[in-house]
């Protein structure tokens, strides 16, 4: 990438060629708004160093706040370091707020500044690296949704789609699945992905609550009963189990299950055979088995709620649902989805206002796709006009609701760490940068070569927080 160097003084642009050919970066010239804009559209264009007082208002620098504005109009996610010798700091700090990504006063410190662009050439490196991973990523999903029956599943992050990878590339085998995750996360969703793309996906998929199950209730559901078994049994009964034969039997909520259900379940898993209840003759079935829970299994293991032998049984393979949460970018689009889904026959869905895209990206969802379901039915019940506000989503003055604008610390850890296809490459040079100086982000932009202002900036838009190192 190229530096883009842009001042009306043709002394000052050989100045800086000079310099920053010195240390091996690559530069152009432009001397006027259009030359500019010519080159950033036919150039790799890395960072430019505008400055900001052109001949034709050198005191003012309207024309260089002009141009400024009219590089992020091109390109807004170019780096644009402001050069200045006469523009008040009101101008410069106000197009600092606009996006550019500092500014060096004149005469400048030779160091400094060439410190200052190679940071920001590296930035610009990682955020097309970031692009070029989250477009290699959109193609894997398409690729995805093309081969394999996803259930109408809306995803887009990083950590949805390896779940999704995971499950479709089980499914045919026979190896029994557990899906972990929070309430609401779309466990069951996953469970009928994997029931769809499996070679028994012409068979029975049966779904049964075990957690709800109480004891006394517990055989006859998944075993069947016989006629008398039980008062009010008159004629015979087919369990769960049996139903399911041939097909997939779906155990949702197994960490609830009692100890008394535990003991009968693990039975029939490890021989396939059981009894109806009121009858001795032994029955065989063919199922296979996925099970969901979000109860934490090893530590209710060590606590002696749940058995061992039983969840290794059933947790050959584990797929993690993360939490909606810590999948923002799906957040609008499942509501989108949602709306559609709700609207009434013969009128058009009400449209998601910018504020209320707003409150949904803010929002912490601790009951995750489910409530976000939930609080959009109710607001295409209660909208007017044919657009949904902030305040038909029935947010406002709960605890998890947060400022549009400020980084948000999210209230459950993702379930596996992220990656840096999943956070970028830019995300992950700050997040070092930032444990390096210990969270003192002072430190921190002086290493990545920017202003605290900038990196600040940068941090918002990234979401990120500081963590700061304890001391030893």
């Amino acid at each position: 990438m190229k530096v883009l160097i842009v001042d009306d003084q043709r002394a000052i642009c050989t100045a800086l060629e000079v310099l920053f050919e010195l240390h091996d970066i690559e530069t152009l010239t432009a001397h006027s708004p259009a030359e500019v804009l010519d080159l950033i559209s036919s150039e790799d264009v890395g960072v430019v160093v505008q400055d900001m007082n052109f001949t034709a208002n050198r005191t003012t620098g309207e024309e260089g706040v002009a141009l400024f504005r009219a590089i992020r109009a091109l390109d807004a996610d170019l780096p644009v370091l402001l050069m200045t010798a006469w523009t008040s700091l009101e101008t410069v700090v106000t197009l600092i707020k606009e996006g550019a990504a500092d500014y060096v006063a004149k005469p400048w410190d030779d160091q400094k500044l060439v410190t200052t662009v190679k940071n920001l050439l590296r930035l610009r490196e990682l955020g097309h690296e970031n692009t070029r991973l989250r477009a290699r990523s959109r193609r894997a999903r398409q690729s995805l949704a093309v081969r394999y029956d996803l259930c109408g599943l809306v995803y887009s992050s990083e950590a949805m789609h390896a779940v999704v990878t995971l499950a479709v590339s089980v499914a045919p085998s026979e190896a029994p699945i557990l899906i972990t995750g929070p309430n609401g996360a779309g466990k069951e969703k996953l469970a009928e992905i994997v029931q769809a793309n499996s070679r028994r996906k012409d068979r029975p998929f049966v779904k049964v609550n075990a957690g709800g199950l109480p004891d006394e209730l517990l055989e006859a559901e998944l075993f069947g009963a016989e006629a008398g078994a039980f008062t009010g049994a008159t004629k015979p009964r087919i369990g769960r189990f049996e139903a399911a034969h041939g097909g997939t039997l779906f155990l949702d909520e197994i960490g609830n299950l009692s100890m008394v259900g535990q003991q009968k379940l693990l039975r029939v898993l490890q021989t396939g055979e059981f009894e109806r209840l009121g009858s001795s003759a032994t029955r065989k079935v063919d199922v296979r088995i996925i099970s969901a829970t979000n109860v934490d299994l090893p530590r209710a293991i060590a606590a002696g709620t749940f058995r061992e032998d039983l969840y290794f049984r059933l947790n050959v393979i584990e797929l993690r649902v993360p939490p909606l949460a810590d999948r923002p970018d799906e957040i609008v689009a499942l509501a989108e989805r949602f709306v559609s889904g709700f609207a009434t026959e013969g009128n058009a869905p009400p449209a998601l206002s910018p504020a209320a895209r707003e409150a949904l990206l803010a929002y912490e969802w601790p009951g995750n796709v489910r409530e976000l379901q939930n609080r959009i039915q109710r607001a295409t019940l209660v909208c007017t006009g044919g657009t949904i506000q902030p305040e038909d989503l029935g947010l406002a003055g709960t605890t998890a609701t947060a400022t549009a604008t400020a980084p948000v610390r999210r209230a459950e850890a993702p379930a596996q760490p992220e990656s840096t296809e999943e956070l970028g490459p830019e995300h992950a040079a700050i997040k070092d940068a930032l444990l390096r100086a210990s969270g003192v982000v002072s430190k921190a932009a002086a290493d990545l070569g920017m202003s605290r202002q900038a990196l600040y900036r940068r941090m918002e838009r990234l979401d990120i927080v500081i963590e700061r190192r304890p001391r030893s």
